[in-house]
């Protein structure tokens, strides 16, 4: 009889910045922080600021996805009911987050954004997709799904 050991993905807590190890495979909404027992799952899209971000970058290795937006742009709020539903739809298998990249102008510099929205997904501690401009409904829905599958 073998025991066979499931590989953990290092997972940053939304809330506090503390980093988890999770089994990779499981479902997100099944963890939760060590330190503050905040769940590991974002059921709605969570505004973050450059140092969280940095911080994902850094350190997380499981899958996230980040909507770089401006509140003047009317695209970015076509697109946000779609976000807010994608990440109900994928709750269990990636995070969605929103940067503001008139509050954090630095950090959307650094991602080399030239317009909003930018959606840039993430897996395995690196970027593995970039998508500009506004995505809804099915379209959303498949963009993430092909971004988180890619390893």
């Amino acid at each position: 009889m073998s025991t066979e050991v499931s590989p953990t993905v290092t997972i940053m807590c939304h809330q506090c910045g503390a980093l988890n190890r999770a089994p990779g495979g499981r479902a997100l909404s099944s963890g939760k922080c060590g330190k503050c027992s905040a769940s590991l799952s974002t059921p709605h899209p969570v505004d973050i600021d450059g140092a969280k971000l940095a911080r994902l970058q850094a350190h997380d290795k499981g899958a996230f996805i980040v909507d770089v937006w401006a509140p003047w742009c009317g695209p970015c709020r076509m697109m946000a009911p779609a976000y807010e539903a994608a990440a109900a739809t994928f709750v269990d298998q990636a995070r969605l987050f929103k940067l503001n990249s008139d509050e954090n102008q630095a950090s959307a510099a650094s991602l080399g954004i030239r317009g909003v929205p930018t959606l840039i997904a993430y897996r395995g501690g690196r970027q593995v997709a970039h998508q500009s401009g506004a995505q809804t409904g099915p379209a959303l829905n498949r963009w993430i799904s092909s971004a988180i599958s890619k390893t």
